[in-house]
Formats: C-alpha cells, structure tokens, sequence
C-alpha cells in the first residue's frame, strides 16, 4: 500500500476530489524555493529552510518525511538533517502518526511568535554577557563602552519585543473573533 502524499495543494492523504482548491503546484514550488532562499539569507541551513517552507506550504503544515523527499525531490537523509536542525531550533515538532511507525513533522502553532519568543530568550542571555564583558573589559574603555552600547541595544530591543508580541495577540485575538478584517 502506497503512501499518501500530501501536496501542496490538499492535505495528506486526501484526494482530488476533497481538495478545496487546486494550487498551481509550480507557482507553489517557487513559493517554496524563493521563502527558502530568504530563509538562507537569514542564516538557516539550506536544506532546512527548504523543508521548513514545504512544510509552511502545506495545507495541513504537516507532512512526512517521504512526502518531504518526493516534493522537494530530495534523499531521506537530506529530511532527516534538516528536521533534525529543525527540531533544534523548535521551528518543526514530531508526532506519530496513529497505527504507524511513521513521524509527520509539523510548524508550530503560532510559529513566529514562538521562534521570536525564544529568541528573545538568547538576547537576554547575551545582554548579560555583553555587561559582564563591559565590567571585565573596564565601561570606560573604547571595548567597554562598546559592549555597554550592545547590551543596552539588546535590552531596549527585549523591551519593544513584550510590547509588540502583546500587540500580536491582541490582534490575532481580535481577527479570530471577527473584530478587524485581514491584512
């Protein structure tokens, strides 16, 4: 018994005919290649970023790792790298599919907000550093100011980051109720 895909345009496993709506699957896979090549511009693996923009592609944002391979047309050890590093960074998450041996690697829900969560977590960590620097290296050296200017940047910046992620809550908030329309 073959293995369901799940194509761009329909949900794994589903057929045509309970597609809501076909997707051009080439306008869908430059989709993918171009958000993947931002991605590395970012500074995500390259064949991270591919598996992560199939899987933001797809219509259940969850898929296997065969279904990876036959859509990005890659080895299942080139899947298994990138959701490894994926999972790392917690862009992907791992479920088992019932009855099965097989993993689906899925986005988080809320995946951005998350992903800038933690990263917020990481400029805490280096302000702190960066002021413990600035203490050893002397605040009123040229190094020491310099350090002091970076972690008060980061500080500043965790502070703005609150205010924004409470702002996007609200706002997703308010869209799910049906209180603004879609941007």
């Amino acid at each position: 018994m073959g293995e369901p895909r799940g194509g761009w345009g329909e949900g794994a496993g589903s057929s045509e005919a309970e597609a809501p709506g076909r997707r051009d699957e080439d306008a869908v896979s430059r989709f993918v290649e171009r958000f993947a090549a931002e991605l590395v511009e970012a500074g995500v693996q390259r064949m991270a970023s591919r598996v992560f923009a199939a899987l933001l592609a797809s219509d259940t944002g969850s898929l296997t790792s065969v279904e990876l391979g036959d859509q990005l047309q890659i080895s299942p050890a080139a899947v298994s790298g990138a959701i490894r590093y994926l999972s790392q960074v917690h862009m992907v998450g791992r479920e088992r599919e019932p009855g099965s041996r097989r993993d689906r690697y899925q986005v988080h829900t809320e995946q951005w907000y998350e992903t800038i969560t933690r990263r917020d977590q990481v400029l805490s960590r280096w302000e702190l550093t960066l002021r413990d620097g600035a203490d050893a290296l002397g605040r009123d050296t040229p190094a020491g100011e310099r350090m002091a200017e970076t972690a008060d940047f980061f500080e500043y910046l965790q502070g703005e980051m609150l205010v924004i992620m409470d702002r996007w809550r609200e706002r997703q908030s308010a869209r799910r109720e049906g209180r603004t329309g879609e941007s």
